[in-house]
């Protein structure tokens, strides 16, 4: 069957239909046309690498095969220059993507056979594929995996820049079932939604679910009890012959307040399922190691019953999407964040933030359980996360907002007719003026 032009690409489609045909289903056309290049500069680079003239690279060496730079930026960077501004692969540093991947076991115990050995883990994952930042991880994703008129499922409270990645640049349609039910997520809603055949493509075996947890607006995040229940949802729609595609948003992995959630991603129970589900993990440092800048984010494959050969060819495809739209991320960023995973004072700065975040949730909810509240607004469940979400009970989020800004010198942001408190970045202490002043805001609309 032919499906693309290149050999390579078709080597790799082979590849993935012998092992894993309901993964290669689940591939959009550009994925199957994806691969990454073995010949041409990149290969013939690599061959040349070790030889005593290469002419290959497109660098600038001094005479002592050193890169050339700038004092202005190297006197401000303590690392050494070839650590700095030399072209990082396509794939990411290896070395960065092997500790990201033991980073990974070592946050999802779910995924190690208490039976084994502690070293060898029993759920086969791919090497984590390093992108620029978790929006481009996600642009990555739907390039290979989604197509136009696609229906991703998802709760209706979502990050907003999934408009801009699935819907505009890759022409799919956001399918929406409400995140709460009674003040928890929405389990039903998930599983009628999934059951709906979408008008445009009433044979297709193909679902795609969105799931984001910690959540982005609400900071919610499944209980252990309702993070098996969804999985349990969808391995059983997987059994009655569906392929699912399931995209796990970890962006605030880590940041949970509660004992009773769930405090591995999904990412640890659907990467053994079922075949028919493929879960992707999108993670990085951006929060998990507070480096936002430097916008270094992985994506990760599992699926049970994987093959290595499939892995393989999707982590071939992956970095051929990604050489195909940066080339590669920032070397000097990917160098830092190593560094930050190897260090022993990591743990500890990690520890001393999130507690500092967490008494910060505490405080919030603790103000939001006054009763003198109640009539201005109502909290949305919040276990989690940077964020904590109120519904007005008068006038809407945005003319609470405009009075915030005009009168109260208060910025929060209005979405779905909901305001979003970043309590993250907020000091402790002003938490109670800045709830004082929305419900001032509230009164003048009431």
């Amino acid at each position: 069957m032919s499906l693309t032009t290149s050999p390579q690409a078709q080597t790799l489609n082979d590849t993935i239909l012998q092992h894993n045909p309901s993964i290669f289903s689940l591939l959009s056309h550009k994925g199957q046309h994806a691969y990454f290049p073995k010949e041409g500069i990149v290969a013939q680079s690599a061959q040349a690498k070790n030889k005593k003239y290469n002419a290959t690279i497109g660098v600038a060496l001094d005479d002592n095969n050193q890169p050339l730079f700038l004092s202005a930026i190297q006197e401000k960077i303590l690392l050494p220059p070839k650590d700095i501004y030399l072209y990082a692969p396509s794939y990411g540093i290896p070395l960065l993507r092997q500790e990201w991947k033991k980073h990974i076991y070592h946050q999802n115990p779910s995924l190690i056979n208490n039976q084994l050995p502690s070293t060898q883990p029993s759920t086969l994952i791919s090497e984590p594929i390093v992108a620029n930042g978790l929006t481009h991880a996600l642009q990555i994703i739907g390039q290979l995996f989604i197509s136009k008129d696609d229906h991703i499922i998802l709760p209706d409270l979502f990050w907003g820049n999934y408009k801009l990645i699935f819907e505009h640049a890759n022409h799919a349609k956001l399918t929406t079932f409400p995140l709460f039910t009674d003040n928890t997520f929405n389990l039903l809603g998930l599983s009628q939604t999934l059951n709906q055949q979408s008008p445009q493509k009433e044979q297709t075996k193909k679902k795609i679910i969105l799931l984001n947890f910690p959540n982005n607006p609400t900071g919610y995040t499944p209980t252990v009890n309702e993070a098996k229940e969804i999985v349990h949802i969808l391995t059983k729609h997987a059994q009655t012959g569906n392929h699912l595609l399931v995209i796990c948003d970890d962006a605030y992995f880590g940041f949970f307040y509660e004992p009773e959630t769930y405090k591995e991603s999904l990412f640890s129970l659907l990467a053994n399922a079922h075949p028919n589900i493929l879960a992707i993990k999108i993670d990085g440092a951006s929060k998990e190691l507070y480096s936002w800048g430097l916008r270094v984010a992985f994506i990760t494959y599992g699926s049970k019953n994987i093959s290595s050969e499939t892995i393989t060819a999707l982590e071939e495809k992956t970095a051929g999407a990604l050489r195909g739209s940066i080339s590669n991320a920032s070397q000097l960023s990917q160098t830092l964040v190593l560094n930050a995973l190897i260090n022993k004072n990591t743990q500890v700065d990690q520890h001393h933030h999130l507690s500092l975040l967490q008494s910060r949730y505490r405080t919030i909810k603790t103000i939001l359980n006054n009763p003198k509240y109640t009539s201005y607004f109502t909290p949305l469940p919040c276990n989690s996360g940077y964020f904590l979400c109120l519904k007005p009970t008068n006038g809407t989020a945005e003319q609470i907002r405009q009075i915030l800004l005009e009168k109260y010198d208060t910025g929060v942001i209005a979405q779905n007719n909901l305001i979003r408190i970043a309590f993250s970045s907020l000091k402790e202490q002003d938490i109670p003026q800045v709830i004082d002043n929305i419900a001032n805001a509230c009164q003048e609309i009431k």
